[in-house]
């Protein structure tokens, strides 16, 4: 078989082992959903969370975790940075299974506890820009719109499994009333073009973005994402940053403040001192919880 006729075969393989793995993770995921949904909710998401815990470490980004946490912390010892990493994945096997369940676990106001009125105040009427990172649960982060009123557009990334994309997707949209749109070109334009209109739009912003701009993050050189900022001096609006805290007893605190938006004609320098502006403010939260942020993503440079 010569090479031209064998690329097509090799590409065939490709796509078919493709399948195969999504139509792997599909599965896993329906039967992942079937089983949260027949146990109580709270049992769910403590049993999870410990789940994680001991088998996150065994994860190869637990490695990661590890780098990151000593970038980030290097007077802390490696028991200590050990320890918080396997807190992270506490955290986040409550947040997997708490996703797979969030009509439930929004249903209950007494979970919830909000510091965003000043917030709402000061944007008014107009439009803004939320963003937040990955720490808490984030994906209950657009409750603190939903308490002021708001109907929030939401812009996500999309999964490349379709079919595990439409499930989370049918429990993440009712959060979003004003829609919850994938990452793309049509959504930027028409997320602006919303903004500017009075609507508010939410993101996670903490994620590493080579396309995007190098920024100084725990002390080193990060990848951030531009975006929200410009969005935000594009249109004339406030940025908020928005939080969500893990409390005990399967509570949260979802808090709010505006970050100031320069205003100096230059939008590009703008928006890169915004982004540094609201990243210097995760800083400082990560910092005070450590162990709720997702210490595995490939943030730094």
């Amino acid at each position: 078989m010569t090479a031209q006729s064998g690329r097509p075969l090799a590409a065939r393989l490709r796509s078919f082992g493709l399948t195969v793995r999504h139509a792997a993770e599909w599965l896993m995921l329906r039967a992942c959903f079937a089983l949260v949904r027949v146990i109580p909710e709270r049992a769910m998401v403590r049993a999870m969370g410990r789940a994680w815990r001991f088998f996150g470490p065994m994860n190869k980004r637990h490695r990661r975790a590890m780098d990151n946490l000593a970038r980030a912390f290097p007077e802390m010892g490696e028991a200590e940075r050990d320890t918080l990493a396997r807190r992270m994945w506490e955290n986040l096997g409550r947040v997997a299974a708490e996703t797979l369940q969030l009509d439930r676990v929004t249903q209950d106001p007494s979970r919830f506890e909000f510091d965003v009125s000043e917030v709402g105040g000061l944007v008014g009427d107009g439009g803004a820009v939320v963003v937040s990172m990955h720490a808490g649960n984030w994906e209950v982060t657009t409750l603190g719109a939903l308490e002021l009123g708001w109907s929030p557009i939401g812009v996500y990334k999309a999964l490349s499994n379709a079919r595990s994309d439409t499930l989370l997707h049918s429990l993440r949209a009712p959060l979003y009333p004003g829609g919850l749109l994938p990452k793309g070109h049509e959504t930027a334009r028409r997320v602006l073009s919303k903004v500017r209109r009075g609507g508010r739009v939410a993101m996670l912003a903490d994620l590493r973005d080579p396309r995007g701009a190098v920024i100084p993050f725990f002390g080193h050189d990060a990848y951030a994402t531009t975006y929200p900022a410009m969005v935000a001096c594009a249109a004339g609006v406030p940025l908020v940053a928005a939080r969500v805290l893990r409390l005990p007893d399967d509570r949260f605190r979802i808090s709010a403040v505006i970050v100031d938006v320069p205003r100096t004609g230059d939008r590009k320098a703008d928006a890169l001192a915004l982004t540094q502006a609201y990243h210097g403010l995760f800083e400082q939260w990560i910092r005070a919880a450590p162990d709720q942020w997702m210490w595995i993503m490939r943030k730094w440079v």
